[in-house]
């Protein structure tokens, strides 16, 4: 960690900043440590990625719905007047966006940023190399803060400030400093703990995901076990041990398993088996899986009907408005919040124009494709809207820019007005009376 800290000092020296530069400043790492001590979590990145994604279904379909939908977006540039939003145009700086290393595009980079983002809470993208973003793996690196004030809580003190990330590959080479320019950090979640630091919305439903892995083991063991219930065999007192071992073994081996089930059951002289368990219809697994598979869909912001879980395929939610409702609360209260973060961070390591913002481009994507209505509704409304302004005087090309910047201000006036606001006869040329003449 000493190499850190000198090189910390040393990019300190370099970004000429006096603050920084004066002995007895603290930097201090932290990726998952609070007020400067280690604290493991229980549920790491490989355990989320080995008993979450490749081992829960429910996540796994949860996490790929988020994925599809949000890698169809693009990177345009997005001109900003007077604070308001303006035109979407493209420059050359977005070919690191659409061609982020060798053989992959927007999507490709995008599918891994969601996918780290909610493994981890935290996805980064770095331009350390030039021409090309690496993805780096979140639980390798190091967020890096600093204070002045408060040198045994460097990351929470009121003059705190981001130095910038170490990227420690467990292979024993010397670690990488990373400027904050030189990262992208999306985190869409905040983590109340770290103000740096995202958190992913796996966390809170960790216990449902174990309990909804219990509930598949358990239906597993159902059908393991011969797709009955659970049965105790009692035998006489007369009957000796190594008699109900043998039993029990020649019991086994003809009724339990799926390929032995429904067989019918032989006892001999001594035995009674008497049913104590229940079947799967008694124990009611889809209400008992659909209720938890509900709350992973909510912590994911991904209505239930959207990925197919049961309870989102029964009664009124499949319902044409009812669906649309939902695609829409997706649409909007989901992707389109992490789109914009995703932009804003991608900022950070993109040429933006002056004047200009990088914003996502949602006007291709299939799913949104419904909205497209409303938007032809909403171009009808400024048509009309246009046509009455012109019509009042107004010069057409400040009519359409303002009403696409929903602006007013930058109207200008032409001078002339509707004849319909013109008194009788204001708009005639006078002429001067002709002599009349005797007949």
């Amino acid at each position: 960690m000493t190499t850190l800290w000198q090189h910390a000092r040393r990019t300190a020296a370099v970004r000429d900043d006096d603050w920084w530069s004066v002995a007895g400043n603290t930097y201090y790492g932290t990726g998952r440590p609070v007020d400067g001590k280690e604290r493991p979590l229980t549920y790491d990145f490989e355990a989320k990625i080995r008993h979450a994604y490749k081992a829960n279904g429910p996540i796994f379909a949860l996490m790929t719905a988020r994925q599809m939908v949000f890698s169809e977006a693009r990177f345009q540039f997005r001109q900003m007047r007077n604070g308001r939003p303006g035109d979407l145009f493209g420059t050359p700086d977005l070919a690191l966006l659409e061609r982020p290393w060798p053989g992959a595009t927007t999507g490709d980079l995008l599918s891994r940023m969601i996918q780290n983002a909610d493994l981890e809470g935290n996805a980064y993208v770095t331009n350390y190399n030039p021409g090309r973003l690496k993805m780096l793996r979140p639980d390798w690196l190091t967020i890096v803060t600093g204070s002045q004030e408060e040198p045994g809580l460097p990351s929470e003190a009121i003059d705190s400030e981001l130095v910038g990330y170490m990227y420690d590959p467990p292979t024993g080479s010397e670690p990488w400093f990373l400027l904050p320019e030189e990262v992208a950090h999306f985190a869409p979640i905040p983590d109340p703990e770290f103000q740096f630091r995202g958190m992913s919305w796996l966390t809170p439903v960790i216990r449902e995901i174990v309990a909804d892995a219990a509930a598949t083991r358990h239906k597993l063991k159902f059908f393991e076990n011969g797709a009955s219930p659970q049965v105790i065999v009692s035998f006489d007192a007369s009957v000796s041990a190594d008699k109900v071992r043998k039993f029990a073994t020649l019991m086994d081996s003809e009724h339990r398993g799926v390929d032995t089930a429904y067989k019918t059951l032989y006892l001999g002289g001594g035995a009674d088996a008497t049913v104590v368990g229940k079947d799967l219809q008694q124990l009611d697994f889809k209400a008992t899986q659909g209720a938890g598979e509900t709350r992973l869909a909510a912590a994911a912001g991904v209505p239930s009907v959207i990925v197919g879980f049961s309870e989102g395929l029964a009664g009124s939610s499949l319902n044409a408005g009812n669906y649309s409702a939902s695609r829409r609360r997706f649409a909007d209260g989901t992707m389109r919040p992490l789109w914009r973060n995703a932009a804003g961070s991608l900022a950070q390591i993109t040429n933006v124009p002056a004047g200009a913002e990088l914003w996502y481009d949602d006007r291709d994507i299939s799913f949104l494709r419904e909205d497209r209505r409303d938007a032809a509704d909403i171009q009808g409304v400024q048509a009309r809207t246009i046509r009455s302004l012109v019509d009042a005087g107004y010069e057409p090309k400040s009519v359409t820019a303002a009403v696409m910047a929903e602006d007013y201000s930058l109207l200008q006036h032409t001078g002339l007005y509707s004849v319909q606001l013109q008194k009788p006869g204001a708009g005639r040329p006078e002429t001067s009376p002709q002599p009349t003449q005797e007949p």
